[in-house]
């Protein structure tokens, strides 16, 4: 089961996640299973609740979440040019079955790369953002 279904998530201090199971007898299977994620966090039982403090992100840790992000930001790339590809094939058969005329399949295909340079860019300025993100102290 997904964690919010078992419990209540709070956010006490910004480095702090408070869990409050919904049924007190989860709260050891709660604290076992955070440890078995093998996520860096040490669960603290405090009567009824489990504290979860995250540690001060170090460089290397911040470069790893970099590289996660950019990986996520090319896959977003890749989506586009998937969507763009498609449309493309779609534009195509039309124009072959006498339903669009030449030029408009070439102005279609003008905007339909308008349209997705448009998106990568901001897919390109998301990423920016994040990587200055990560990066301050």
């Amino acid at each position: 089961m997904r964690l919010r279904e078992l419990a209540g998530i709070t956010t006490p201090e910004p480095r702090m996640l408070v869990l409050t199971p919904w049924d007190a007898n989860t709260l050891h299977p709660i604290e076992k299973a955070i440890q078995k994620a093998n996520l860096g966090l040490n669960p603290a039982i405090d009567k009824k609740v489990i504290r979860l403090v995250f540690p001060e992100l170090s460089a290397e840790r911040r470069q790893e979440f970099i590289k996660i992000v950019r990986k996520m930001a090319e896959d977003g790339r890749v989506a586009i040019r998937h969507v763009r590809r498609d449309a493309m094939e779609q534009l195509k058969k039309e124009a072959k079955s006498g339903g669009v005329g030449e030029d408009a399949e070439k102005h279609a295909e003008k905007e339909l790369q308008k349209l997705t340079d448009e998106y990568i860019a901001k897919v390109d300025r998301h990423l920016e953002h994040k990587e200055k993100e990560i990066l301050t102290v």
